[in-house]
């Protein structure tokens, strides 16, 4: 049965995909001069690709606190690439993603269309490149939406952040949000850290299958009240490290 579930899941999933990115990809090229009818229509279709994918794998949504709307900068925890499905149907924003993501099959191929900032991390003179593009993105009244740990977890705990992608709100004194992400698996399933966040050495394609496999699970989301503003990036880092840490529920099972 668990097999039949995620094979038929994945078929329902590329095809609400193939629908929803082919509208998106056909109504782009008339939208090119008008930037916030062109941002709505990226809203509509991926907000509801990713509703979609979210009732066909019984995922329950808890929304805790209030969601930001654009334009806004926000940072939050990092626990899966299923993360940004969560995220997407909750917020009109952009990613700022590392640049591998761009070569993985076919999530590669979709991220790369829809305004995502990339940046290798892992080279320095990139990361001026991308924080011009964030800059870009907030003066355009974009939604942008930062994983400061700079990789995902198990959900232990949330991983010190990495300040140099907060350059633009440190420069500008911007006023920067919070929130916080946790995954649970009902008692007779697999642990939510091992199915659902991906981390360390876990293969993709397994994982994949395995979460797909699940008869259902709970996500929670926590966005925090009010703003915080700084103007050293380090420092900011640090204060919006601990807000996150006030927002976070650890993951059951999972462990540091």
């Amino acid at each position: 049965m668990a097999r039949l579930r995620s094979w038929l899941r994945l078929i329902l999933i590329a095809k609400a995909t193939v629908l929803f990115f082919s509208m998106w990809m056909l109504g782009r090229p008339f939208l090119s001069a008008r930037p916030s009818l062109r941002r709505r229509w990226r809203s509509f279709n991926l907000g509801t690709l990713t509703r979609t994918i979210l009732r066909l794998m019984n995922v329950r949504v808890e929304v805790v606190g209030s969601a930001p709307r654009p334009p806004f900068l926000l940072v939050s925890n990092h626990l899966s690439y299923f993360d940004i499905v969560v995220l997407s149907s909750l917020l009109d924003t952009i990613f700022v993603a590392k640049s591998e993501v761009r070569s993985w099959p076919v999530l590669g191929f979709l991220v790369r269309h829809l305004d995502t900032v990339f940046v290798d991390r892992n080279l320095g003179r990139d990361l001026p490149r991308a924080v011009v593009r964030i800059e870009a993105a907030l003066e355009a009244g974009e939604g942008v939406l930062i994983f400061p740990e700079g990789t995902s977890t198990s959900g232990a705990s949330v991983a010190p952040f990495r300040p140099s992608l907060l350059e633009p709100a440190a420069r500008g004194r911007l006023a920067v949000s919070a929130a916080a992400l946790s995954y649970s698996t009902s008692a007779d399933q697999p642990l939510a850290h091992v199915s659902i966040c991906w981390w360390g050495d876990m293969a993709f394609t397994d994982h994949f299958f395995r979460m797909l496999a699940l008869p259902g699970f709970s996500v929670r989301v926590a966005f925090g009240e009010g703003t915080v503003c700084d103007s050293d990036r380090k420092r900011l880092a640090q204060r919006l490290h601990s807000r996150v840490l006030e927002l976070f529920v650890p993951v059951s099972g999972a462990v540091s």
